[in-house]
């Protein structure tokens, strides 16, 4: 039973409620209004998008621009950053990999190298229910991989931030951006997880290249008397071919300072050459020198000059050859996959053979037996002499290009003119690579059988991929 003096005051409660709650929504309509206001009218989310979906984004997302300035860029890097030749092929080769299988979606005539490179199972699949920009997935595959693998990188972040906006300057939908960077993620990460288990970290922990005593073994030498490189790259997992040791060259000719030696007579060849050396053949040994890292002595001052490697000189060439014959974004990608595969076995092929043989470099020879003044065209490279690491590389690269694009492709090679070097033609990619091989005895730093024995080297094992390797069925046919 409630008194009177209860229902005054539940009276009294009942109104101030309903004052409260009218004050409240008025108050809650005040902030809406207040939040109109400020934001303005309705926008996306994220500003970086357009608002307007273009529907040709895919179309124009495939321009194999994107895929060249991200080899271009990861090229500057390893410059910046200064690695060794064969460190360098493995830089390229796994970026472009995991480009190759993200994008190849995209081209169903494309089949994936998964099964087909020693090791690499079960790449990433992309949903069946969601829309991707494989273009885009495949760049960020590229950048992300590459990023992994050297040591500036802010310069590839700086560069990440710059390229996707230009994606999303397309007009591509905000959903579509974000499944293609979490697909090119995923393969990326496959890959990087695939390349831990080629024995690269391991080798980094084993012991340094041993100076011999031996007269006939390679010795460091001048200016800078530098550790011999990678002596342990032999034991680095190939992609392709079955071990470092299934393209065996020849030996080198067994060392001998008597002058009626054979020895002796292609050591004095090298001196000859180099005594006699007129400027085609100084420009042709510093086209294709692709020294990392040059030293420069006077005095008491010593400066380096940082250069392209001679896997990024063919990583150069490729860009000129895919933009030559007007490839699309598919098989530019491609050519770089299939190039950068055959960098990296025939580094692993030609080492191997560098540390078996051991061989002593033409400047010490010269230096101690024949002219303590005498000195190369080119810096000696810090690493065994037999067989020519140009020389197998180039060749093997010449197979895969010649294979994708013809035997008589003639190209204007310019990719030295940023370093200081007037481009040069060439009537095939064969003739670039027997220049290339040859530019090593005008340099003075090979005896001519490193150099026909690493040509032949160099064959062998771009052949087998090609033969192995099938990408492009439909173009090929079932076995390229």
């Amino acid at each position: 039973m409630l008194f009177s003096s209860d229902r005054n005051n539940i009276k009294a409660l009942n109104s101030f409620l309903m004052i409260k709650s009218r004050i409240v929504a008025l108050l809650g309509l005040s902030m809406i209004a207040l939040l109109i206001l400020t934001c303005g009218p309705a926008s996306p989310e994220d500003p970086s998008f357009k608002s307007e979906v273009n529907p040709n984004f895919q179309q124009e997302a495939k321009n194999p621009e994107f895929i060249h300035r991200s080899v271009k860029q990861l090229t500057d890097v390893i410059v910046n950053d200064i690695f060794s030749p064969p460190v360098a092929s493995r830089i390229y080769v796994y970026p472009s990999i995991a480009a190759y299988e993200a994008l190849r979606h995209d081209f169903p005539e494309y089949k994936s190298l998964d099964g087909q490179l020693n090791a690499l199972q079960n790449v990433p699949q992309p949903e069946q229910t969601k829309e991707y920009c494989y273009a885009l997935a495949s760049t960020h595959a590229f950048l992300k991989t590459g990023k992994f693998l050297i040591f500036s990188e802010d310069k590839i972040e700086d560069f990440q931030n710059k390229i996707y906006q230009e994606f999303k300057d397309l007009g591509m939908p905000k959903e579509v951006y974000e499944n293609s960077i979490a697909y090119g993620n995923q393969v990326s990460d496959h890959i990087l997880a695939w390349a831990k288990g080629d024995m690269y970290n391991e080798t980094r922990t084993y012991p340094k290249y041993n100076v011999p005593q031996d007269v006939a073994k390679w010795k460091p030498t001048p200016p800078d008397y530098m550790d011999g490189i990678e002596p342990h790259w032999r034991e680095i997992r190939p992609l392709v071919i079955d071990s470092a040791r299934q393209f065996l060259p020849p030996p080198p000719t067994a060392f001998s300072t008597k002058k009626n030696s054979q020895f002796y007579k292609e050591t004095m060849e090298v001196y000859d050459v180099v005594k006699n050396v007129d400027e085609e053949r100084v420009a042709i040994a510093e086209f294709w020198d692709c020294n990392p890292y040059v030293s420069h002595h006077t005095g008491h001052v010593m400066y380096a000059t940082k250069k392209i490697t001679p896997g990024g000189h063919w990583i150069g060439i490729t860009s000129i050859a895919t933009r030559k014959a007007k490839a699309d974004i598919m098989k530019t990608i491609e050519a770089y996959t299939r190039v950068s595969i055959s960098l990296f076995d025939a580094f692993i092929s030609c080492w191997d053979e560098k540390y078996r043989s051991n061989l002593v470099r033409p400047e010490t020879v010269i230096n101690s037996f024949i002219d303590e003044t005498w000195q190369p065209v080119l810096q000696t490279p810090p690493f065994p002499e037999h067989t020519s690491g140009h020389s197998v590389i180039s060749a093997a690269s010449a197979v895969a290009l010649t294979n994708l694009f013809g035997d008589s492709f003639a190209f204007v090679d310019t990719t030295e003119v940023e370093y200081g070097l007037p481009s040069r033609s060439f009537e095939s990619f064969y003739a670039a690579s027997e220049e290339a091989a040859i530019s090593r005895l005008y340099g003075g730093i090979h005896y001519r059988p490193a150099i026909d024995y690493g040509v032949d080297q160099g064959k062998k094992v771009g052949q087998l991929i090609v033969d192995r390797v099938q990408t492009n069925a439909k173009r090929m046919g079932a076995k390229e």
